[in-house]
């Protein structure tokens, strides 16, 4: 049984769409399926298809719900705490904490009772001060008779010499730098993506199976990935994509609004 607000249950004049049909609706604009979603946060597919359905009894309670909507949204490029705000208003929010007043009063309290004076610390103060005038008056005679002693013994006290000082070499002059952009590593597969017609989702594995990079591209944000032998790339909105492979741009990355794999080694791209 669903704790959750469905569709049918929300009143007629709330136009804000549910925390479920937010994120299903953010996970479909930004080309995600349910499994892709869930091995980036790693909610187990069901408990997915349930928050989707505004069905938060499998999550284990509050706590973890509030955790599982907070990963599903960042994965997908919504705001956290505009779903956790309204979780908390639906479902119930932190218990709230405890009041202070009595603090404050005992506080009070204590700062009206007299203070009586501390007349130990009174004294081991004056008695840190004479111990220290004491000293610093045989230290300073001391010192004086050690000075004047020398400066009889010296017949005459003749300054230093000035170490003499070597002119500096002048420093090399800088060779111009060249204006020219350095291309990308022959060695290397080098991948740039740049999220330039907006969002999508983007997945970069290198030859080994490894995960570069994983999540939400934003529109505007650029990423760069290079690998020894070759990239394996996975685009939720691929018309979205601006892709520069070995530094040449690849066009015609795929229909818009389909997932789109890719693999991309040395030399020219070629679409994989």
């Amino acid at each position: 049984m669903s704790i959750g607000n469905s569709p049918a249950d929300a009143p007629a004049d709330d136009e804000r769409p549910s925390i479920g049909q937010a994120l299903r609706q953010a996970r479909m604009s930004a080309g995600l399926t349910v499994e892709e979603v869930s091995s980036t946060t790693r909610v187990r597919v069901p408990i997915v298809h349930a928050i989707e359905q505004d069905d938060f009894s499998r999550c284990g309670g509050h706590v973890y719900a509030r955790g599982h909507i907070r990963m599903l949204a960042t994965t997908v490029g919504l705001d956290p705490a505009e779903l956790l705000a309204q979780y908390a208003a639906e479902h119930g929010g932190r218990p709230a904490p405890t009041p202070a007043a009595p603090l404050f009063d005992a506080e009070r309290i204590r700062s009206s009772e007299p203070r009586r004076p501390n007349w130990t610390a009174a004294m081991v103060a004056a008695i840190v001060a004479v111990v220290g005038f004491v000293g610093f008056t045989l230290f300073n005679g001391g010192t004086k008779s050690s000075g004047d002693s020398v400066a009889a013994d010296s017949p005459s006290a003749k300054p230093p010499a000035s170490p003499s000082r070597t002119p500096a070499k002048p420093a090399d002059p800088k060779p111009e730098q060249s204006g020219a952009v350095a291309g990308a590593p022959a060695n290397m597969v080098t991948v740039k993506l740049t999220a330039e017609n907006g969002q999508t989702w983007m997945s970069a594995r290198g030859h080994n199976g490894k995960v570069l990079e994983e999540g939400v591209l934003k529109q505007g944000a650029s990423k760069t990935f290079t690998d020894s032998k070759r990239i394996d790339l996975t685009l939720g909105n691929p018309q979205a994509v601006q892709l520069f492979v070995n530094g040449k741009q690849v066009k015609n990355l795929g229909e818009d609004g389909k997932v789109q794999r890719l693999s991309y080694t040395k030399g020219d791209p070629v679409a994989g």
